[in-house]
């Protein structure tokens, strides 16, 4: 039609606190092209966001209005505008959008809510759940845990397609500031890994999480008087907190079907731990399901404006 985009049908946005991800996607769903800026949330002003948005996207788009569709921190409170939080028991997507005040015409966006859980205890996520919708997408007869590995990971239960409940563990973070901002900063600098090491710290770590914080400091003690490596220590650093969160997350995960969706990176490292206790886990990538969330939301989208 005349005016619109011949370069894409629809366009993509997964906006983090430090990164914003877009991907103009074609008529076939495939992804035409990509972009990406450090200009993420936690570096805007509400006023900053449609800037930086038509910085990426501006050359994808024709005269009318295109359908962008977003995810993220970008509809947190601090974001462009606050798309406020469905309540589990809960489908990932509700259909409903949260619509930001844009001075472009050609811009048509539309923010995914995230999702709140009162009990049994307060919990958040917001991108997450686009991920979890597009895996219900593509595997709609799951009824299971997903773990969603990464700084906050998210271990949550899947039931007649939707989002039953859930619980946040702070291990990535923690694995950020221990090796960078902590004492043991100066004993795992590494970009090597010890396989075996992390095995054996997991291993003790599921058996006795309680041990944790004296076994943190045993990595500083190792380097400095027992000849531990480097890149040992690295690994045993995972080993401990991954450890630890698996015996937190075990009525989760016990006796359960189990998917990963994260980084394929991450996501290697609670396959194996999963494995090591005997749960063989469905691996997805993180982006791919973003993507596939993001489509079923337009396609919600589409379904209800017909």
């Amino acid at each position: 039609m005349s005016g619109e985009s011949a370069y894409c049908e629809w366009i993509a946005v997964d906006w983090g606190t430090s990164h914003l991800r877009v991907y103009a996607i074609a008529a076939d769903g495939s992804v035409r092209a990509e972009g990406q800026s450090e200009k993420g949330m936690g570096a805007l002003t509400p006023e900053g966001f449609e800037p930086a948005l038509l910085e990426l996207i501006d050359g994808w788009l024709g005269t009318a209005p295109m359908d962008i569709m977003a995810c993220g921190m970008v509809g947190s409170r601090q974001g462009w505008t606050e798309a406020p939080y469905l309540q589990a028991p809960c489908k990932p997507q509700g259909g409903s959008f949260a619509l930001p005040p844009v001075n472009d015409p050609r811009l048509r966006v539309c923010i995914l809510p995230g999702v709140k859980q009162i009990t049994p205890a307060p919990d958040v996520m917001r991108g997450e759940e686009t991920q979890i919708a597009g895996f219900i997408d593509r595997h709609p007869g799951f009824d299971g845990i997903l773990c969603l590995p990464g700084t906050h990971t998210k271990w949550v239960e899947i039931s007649a397609g939707e989002i039953v409940s859930f619980q946040t563990f702070m291990t990535g973070e923690m694995f950020a500031l221990l090796s960078k901002q902590s004492v043991l900063r100066h004993s795992v600098q590494s970009a090597e890994w010890d396989d075996a090491a992390f095995t054996a710290a997991l291993a003790e770590s599921i058996s006795r999480p309680e041990r944790l914080a004296a076994r943190l400091f045993g990595l500083r003690a190792g380097g400095l008087v027992a000849d531990q490596t480097p890149a040992e220590a690295r690994a045993r650093l995972s080993g401990y907190l991954i450890g630890a969160e698996l015996a937190g997350a075990k009525p989760y995960w016990l006796g359960r079907q189990i998917a990963l969706i994260g980084a394929p990176a991450l996501t290697s490292l609670y396959e194996t731990a999963l494995a090591a206790q005997g749960v063989i886990a469905l691996c997805e990538d993180a982006a791919s399901m973003t993507l596939a969330g993001l489509a079923a939301a337009r396609d919600s989208l589409k379904e209800g404006t017909q």
